[in-house]
């Protein structure tokens, strides 16, 4: 087990409402948050791109310049930071996800490695939004690696379920990718894998020997045994805006910061030390 654990800040998200939640959308806002984040030992920032104009800023954008300035802003504020960039999107047009990897060159960015139908019921029996697919054929994985390839980005392989875990493997088989593997098991998402923390080992037996692996848990205070586990086994360690909002006692957190906090607190616990940002670029293989 590595000693060093990588903690990842997801700061915003896709579908955070900025009117509901306190996410940041602006560049200064954007920065102020990792800032928090990375003071509270964070040294992977996980950016989504929001559209800036005014009542805007729940939409999502891919607007290169306007990832530009917010990687500016984050870089400025957090000496040595690592960018982890989306690319999610859902359909058959996504140059503008493309467009910002081959253009920003982040140090790493999201490989969304298999499809999902993003579904949720509410208590009511009824969808709490109309059913969607989260599509990445495996020609869209391609395209993603290889604008990866070309930017000089490690990909954070997101798995939402088990046979996602496994195609990963596929990907490197084949030759689609060489290189380092790491391993993001998505967990909490209504029809994807559960967060239970007894699923994880199944998960780390499924993944490729040589590769690290890291945990996203979306919910609330359910989630936080889950990571305390992943913390136990050797994986790195992500939370943010992005996946909760509740602290372990239920508790309503205001800023990324007071979640990282928390992760940092149980890395601690179970004997392991943050890794700064150049522990986190010798750990993950990037190069720039």
């Amino acid at each position: 087990m590595s000693d060093k654990v990588v903690i990842t800040c997801a700061l915003n998200g896709v579908l955070t409402d900025p009117k509901q939640h306190h996410v940041p959308v602006t560049p200064e806002e954007m920065a102020r948050e990792a800032k928090a984040a990375y003071d509270a030992g964070a040294s992977v920032m996980h950016i989504h791109l929001r559209q800036q104009a005014p009542n805007k800023g729940h939409l999502p954008s891919w607007e290169v310049s306007v990832s530009r300035e917010i990687q500016q802003a984050i870089r400025e504020a957090c000496p040595g930071v690592i960018i982890n960039h989306t690319t999610g999107t859902s359909g058959l047009e996504y140059a503008g996800p493309l467009a910002c990897v081959r253009e920003t060159k982040p140090e790493m960015a999201a490989c969304n490695a298999g499809s999902l139908n993003y579904l949720k019921v509410k208590a009511d029996s009824t969808w709490a939004w109309p059913p969607m697919m989260f599509d990445n054929s495996v020609e869209k994985v391609q395209d993603f690696l290889d604008a990866m390839k070309d930017a000089g980005t490690v990909p954070e392989f997101e798995c939402f379920d088990v046979g996602i875990v496994r195609c990963v493997g596929m990907y490197r088989q084949t030759g689609m990718y060489e290189g380092p593997l790491e391993y993001n098991f998505v967990m909490g998402v209504a029809s994807g894998m559960p967060a239970d923390p007894e699923l994880l080992p199944i998960l780390i037996k499924l993944k490729q020997p040589d590769a690290k692996f890291q945990v996203t848990a979306i919910g609330r205070a359910e989630i936080w045994p889950l990571h305390r586990r992943c913390a136990e086994l050797g994986g790195h360690l992500r939370t943010g805006l992005e996946d909760t909002f509740y602290r372990p006692d239920g508790s309503k957190v205001t800023s990324n910061g007071q979640l990282i906090e928390t992760m940092a607190t149980y890395a601690r616990e179970v004997g392991r030390t943050i890794a700064s940002p150049a522990d986190a670029r010798q750990i993950f293989g990037i190069q720039n």
